[in-house]
Formats: structure tokens, C-alpha cells, sequence
């Protein structure tokens, strides 16, 4: 049905049990819809990311016994072969084409007037060059988006083959004139996850429901970076795990951590077990995460 889904963690804190939750729903969809995984680590945010935090990706993902087929097997050969920073070429020649269509315009914005007042970047039409400015995408163009969801395979309902269904869709509020190249200079997010998705040939995206803007962000840029290929990849947008309060877990929340969790002599088993609580599933006690994704599954028909 498919042919490559990816788990795309940012080594910039210890993983924690959404994250988990996350990469063992990807694995169990990709096992019943015949994908291979890519393990691509998203690392260009250099002043966050850290060597211990791409070392306990590979811990992680070892600990829990959560497969890939692709990517790097360790933090070396990461470093040598997979990182983003191999790939600047390609995110360069993105940039040059936006700059070249008029698509971006210069924003010296801090957040913290973002936070206070609206950007007028746009109408003063500051040079590319200018020092310390991020490049905008002009989304003044309404686009009409169609965006392909997709089901899931046991995930709405029972064994039946997960289906594919097109949405007509809009860019959201709050991605109006969204980054693509930082103040840095490094390409922004969007931009990179979009290239990277189709540099490796994934047509399934698993991806939390809180990305679900980002989806439709990535959408708009592959229309006008003339990127066809990028609108006949799938998405799946799942629920969050939330943790007290219902809130939804950070990285720097570190008693969620997988990391601390071991360190405190909780097993694969008791970390399942945790997940299993959060969602919701009382007695349910799960000792993999292939039996944490079929209870959840179970307790939605």
C-alpha cells in the first residue's frame, strides 16, 4: 500500500513518551501497510541540538525495540552519512528558486514584537541581504490545498485496509507568512522536512495532530515550489498524549522523559504500561509497544 513512512525526531531533549507513543504507532501502521521506516533525524537547529540527545535517539528507540530500515545505526554514522548538514545543498537550491519567484520577502521581526504587534516586513520591502533577517514565504496568494489523509489500518476501525481520502484545505491563521530560512541563514523546518520527505522517496507521514498546520504550511510551499511529487504523499494525524493537566508533553518536562524513566528502573514494560494509562486504557498492560498500539486500536471499535 505504501512503500516508506519515516520517524523524524529532533535531537534537541531527551525523547519522551508522546515521542514514543508516536514513533510506536509509525512502526505498527508501517508493519500493516507494508512500509519501510526511515530513521532521518532532524538536526539543523545546531544551537539546540546536542550529542547526548542524538545518543539517546538511538537508546530510545533500542530500549523499546522499535524497528527501522533505513538511516543511520548509530550517532557516527549519522554524523558521517545522514545528518541535514549533508543535505544543505539541496535546501540552498530551494531557497535560490524562492528568491528568484519573488516568493519571500525579509523580516527582521524579534518574537518578542511578533508577540505584541503584526509584521510589516512585507511592505517595506527590505533587502534579502539584509543582517539578521529570516526570509518569509508571501502567502498573500490564497491557494485552494488538496491535502491526501489517510485512515490508518486498524486505527478508525477494525482490520480493514486504511483508505485514502483528499481534503480541500486552506493555509491556517497562524501559518500566514511562515520561515523558511532563518535568521541564521539555516533553512527553516518546513522547508527542510518537505525536501527531505521527497529526497527519500516517504509516502506515508505519521505525524501528531498538533503538526497538522505544519502539514498544510509544507502543502502550500510544495505548490509553489512547484513540487508535485510532495501532494501525493499520505498523512495521518494522530491524537496527542497529554500528560497532567492535559497538557501536551514538552522535552524539557523531564520526568517523561524515556531517559529519566530508565534511570528510575522502569522496564519496556512499565513504560508501555505508563502510555497505556495516559490514553486512557486503565487495565490495560501491555509489555511491547506492538500490544500498546493493538489496545489503543481495540478500545476505538
Amino acid at each position: 500500500m505504501f512503500n516508506k513512512t519515516r520517524i523524524a525526531p529532533t535531537p534537541s531533549g531527551y525523547l519522551h513518551l508522546g515521542n514514543v507513543y508516536s514513533f510506536a504507532l509509525t512502526a505498527a501502521l508501517a508493519e500493516q501497510s507494508g512500509a519501510k521506516i526511515l530513521l532521518r533525524i532532524d538536526d539543523l537547529d545546531r544551537d539546540r541540538v546536542l550529542p547526548e540527545y542524538v545518543d539517546d535517539i538511538f537508546g530510545t528507540l533500542g530500549f523499546l525495540d522499535i524497528p527501522w530500515d533505513e538511516g543511520p545505526m548509530n550517532s557516527g554514522e549519522f554524523e558521517e552519512r545522514y545528518s541535514q548538514v549533508h543535505r544543505l545543498e539541496l535546501y540552498r537550491r530551494a531557497l535560490e528558486d524562492l528568491r528568484a519567484s519573488g516568493s519571500v520577502f525579509a523580516c527582521v521581526c524579534s518574537r518578542s514584537q511578533l508577540s505584541r504587534t503584526v509584521c510589516t516586513c512585507k511592505d517595506k520591502a527590505l533587502p534579502l541581504d539584509t543582517p539578521d533577517a529570516a526570509w518569509r514565504l508571501d502567502t498573500t496568494t490564497p491557494r485552494q490545498l488538496n491535502v491526501r489523509i489517510w485512515s490508518g489500518v486498524g486505527v478508525t476501525g477494525g482490520n480493514a485496509p486504511g483508505s485514502d481520502a483528499t481534503i480541500m484545505a486552506t493555509l491556517p491563521a497562524d501559518m500566514q507568512n511562515f520561515i523558511v530560512r532563518r535568521k541564521d541563514g539555516f533553512p527553516a523546518y518546513q522547508l527542510t522536512s518537505m525536501l527531505d520527505d521527497l529526497h527519500y522517496g516517504v509516502d506515508l507521514v505519521v505525524r501528531g495532530e498538533d503538526l497538522r498546520s505544519s502539514t498544510m504550511a509544507q502543502q502550500y510551499l510544495s505548490v509553489v515550489l512547484q513540487k508535485d511529487a510532495f501532494r501525493r504523499i499520505s498523512f495521518y494525524h494522530h491524537p496527542l498524549l497529554l500528560g497532567p493537566g492535559h497538557k501536551k508533553l514538552s522535552k524539557s518536562a523531564g520526568t517523561t522523559s524515556v531517559q529519566h524513566l530508565r534511570k528510575e528502573g522502569y522496564d519496556r514494560q512499565a513504560i508501555c504500561t505508563m502510555i497505556a494509562r495516559m490514553l486512557g486504557l486503565p487495565q490495560a498492560r501491555p509489555r511491547t509497544w506492538q500490544e500498546l498500539i493493538g489496545q489503543a486500536n481495540s478500545s476505538r471499535l
